[in-house]
């Protein structure tokens, strides 16, 4: 069940380690779309991410307990990588991540830096988390899923974060990856009662949750190519949809080219760096700045892990 005294509870575990993340009204963004604008960033945590703050909850949660056997192993593009690996080195539970080959050179170091086993596998984040269950059978290791109640209460910090330190929001703008990340603000807008609308967003070319919404039942794509890492899931979660399909008052979907713009924003506007999944939910507001202009409205920047080589070919050269 989650609760505010979970979440309260959740939001102490966090703090523990980092002092969370500041959230500021840039000028030249409210500029720029003619509402006001608040950033939440995401960008400012251990690792770069907002998936850290799951991490720690789940992986305190498995040490209390002492049910992670010969440790975990799970499935990423990097994040959510990076939050298991910083946490079981917390902890003690060894991690072993794997990963869809050729995946971000750069977030493969992280995780191995933060003492993650890495194992490349399959073409995509799905197919590496198939080949993650294996190992999970084969060597007697905890599957620890990208979707899992720990994670959304443990993520859903940065909503409650915000939502108490920023001025009350019209509307809220998030990525949509699995889903922990709005799940968790969705949840923490309803138990406090606000008004504050929430619009998810995925990739064009990743738009699992917007069709499955459209189709109502989950609908599995045949390919996720987008270079917004974050946002490459072809499987939606059946939890996370119910609770986005209950929550989000739409989902926009944003092309490759209007994310590498956003990040191009996010450094002129803020000299602040963002991932393509970080960048997703200013991509669309700008999209719909016609629907946002003259309101207060609210985007989470969930992570700045981008590889140079990415920045230098999908965002630089234009």
């Amino acid at each position: 069940m989650f609760t505010l005294d979970k979440l309260e509870d959740a939001l102490r575990q966090v703090h523990a380690v980092f002092p969370g993340t500041h959230q500021y009204a840039w000028p030249l963004l409210s500029e720029r779309v003619g509402a006001e604008v608040w950033v939440k960033h995401e960008n400012q945590t251990p690792t770069g991410s907002f998936k850290v703050r799951g991490g720690l909850i789940h992986l305190a949660r498995l040490a209390r307990e002492g049910v992670a056997g010969a440790g975990i192993v799970s499935a990423t593009r990097g994040n959510h990588g990076q939050s298991l690996a910083f946490a079981g080195r917390r902890v003690g539970i060894p991690v072993t991540i794997v990963v869809p080959e050729g995946n971000s050179v750069e977030k493969n170091a992280a995780m191995r830096a933060l003492g993650a086993r890495l194992v490349e596998h399959g073409a995509d984040f799905d197919a590496a988390r198939q080949h993650a269950m294996r190992l999970a059978a084969e060597e007697g290791l905890l599957f620890a899923p990208s979707f899992h109640p720990d994670l959304v209460v443990g993520v859903a910090t940065w909503a409650l974060e915000l939502f108490r330190t920023a001025p009350p929001l019209d509307v809220l703008y998030v990525p949509i990856g699995l889903g922990s990340g709005i799940c968790g603000a969705i949840r923490t807008r309803d138990l406090l009662g606000l008004a504050t609308e929430i619009v998810g967003v995925q990739s064009a070319h990743a738009p699992a949750y917007a069709r499955s919404l459209e189709a109502g039942r989950p609908v599995t794509l045949e390919s996720a190519d987008t270079m917004a890492d974050g946002l490459a899931v072809r499987v939606p979660d059946p939890a996370a949809l119910e609770i986005i399909r209950e929550g989000v008052s739409r989902i926009v979907s944003v092309p490759d080219h209007e994310v590498a713009e956003a990040i191009r924003v996010y450094w002129t506007d803020t000299h602040n760096l963002a991932e393509g999944a970080g960048a997703a939910a200013l991509a669309a507001l700008m999209r719909e700045k016609d629907r946002a202009a003259g309101r207060r409205v609210g985007v989470v920047l969930s992570g700045g892990n981008i590889d140079l080589p990415v920045f230098s070919r999908w965002v630089g050269a234009a």
